[in-house]
């Protein structure tokens, strides 16, 4: 079972930016933090789920007022030790139910986040929060991927995401219940090390009517953070909710 941190604990916080390196690469910190800055404008920024800071932080140094909501302290340790987290203010707590004083113009949840929530419920409640924190015309974003069981074959139930010389990446997919566990396997001279973590995944469609349940409605949705078209083939979306009287 998940302790007081969720499924991030000091193990996993200890090497997230690590096994995450890919997601540190200039040119996408870049593109995330260009257009996140561009929609909070003059205004206040909440990330849910900030973790150790990889948006927060390039965000902040754009000169937008950026706060957080994370369940794991051990992630915010973490966040703490690098240069300029002491411009974040970070609450610890659940950001499906959390709050934080005042309004923002932005809240956004980065990275497939809210499928770390997993069940519908929580997600509704996910954009009711976000909701709660915008002021009128503000705008919430959803980085997320695009479910991929075109690629599970018929009565499979394990995808193959990572095959590297030293990790392993398979999807567990529950069809019924709309979830899936992902397992990982790392290979070391101290030995194996596994993680497994579950996940509920969310359709596009699905996202846009937990949104309208929020009082707020869709704007824009693109199939990555430099604006590309979202088709039939995009393999994950960046979507952008505005909440209603601006």
């Amino acid at each position: 079972m998940p302790g007081p941190d969720g499924n991030f604990d000091e193990r996993i916080a200890a090497r997230y930016d690590e096994d995450a390196a890919s997601l540190f690469d200039p040119a996408v910190i870049n593109s995330t933090a260009d257009f996140l800055a561009d929609l909070a404008g003059e205004g206040r920024a909440l990330e849910f789920g900030i973790g150790t800071g990889r948006i927060a932080l390039p965000l902040s140094e754009r000169g937008v007022d950026v706060f957080g909501i994370e369940l794991s302290r051990a992630m915010v340790a973490r966040l703490r030790e690098k240069p300029g987290a002491e411009r974040i203010d970070v609450t610890i707590g659940d950001f499906t139910t959390t709050a934080v004083k005042d309004a923002f113009s932005l809240v956004y949840v980065v990275f497939n986040t809210i499928e770390n929530l997993t069940t519908q419920e929580a997600q509704i409640a996910c954009f009711r929060n976000a909701a709660a924190h915008l002021e009128p015309g503000g705008c919430f974003v959803v980085e997320v991927g695009v479910p991929d069981l075109r690629r599970l074959p018929p009565g499979e139930t394990f995808r193959v995401f990572s095959g590297e010389e030293n990790h392993w990446g398979i999807d567990e997919y529950d069809i019924v219940k709309q979830g899936l566990v992902s397992h990982h396997v790392w290979i070391a001279d101290e030995g194996v090390e596994r993680f497994s973590a579950p996940y509920r995944y969310v359709w596009p469609s699905e996202l846009d009517l937990m949104a309208k349940l929020a009082g707020m409605r869709l704007r824009d949705r693109w199939s990555g953070w430099e604006r590309e078209a979202f088709t039939s083939e995009s393999d994950g979306h960046v979507s952008v909710w505005e909440k209603a009287g601006a």
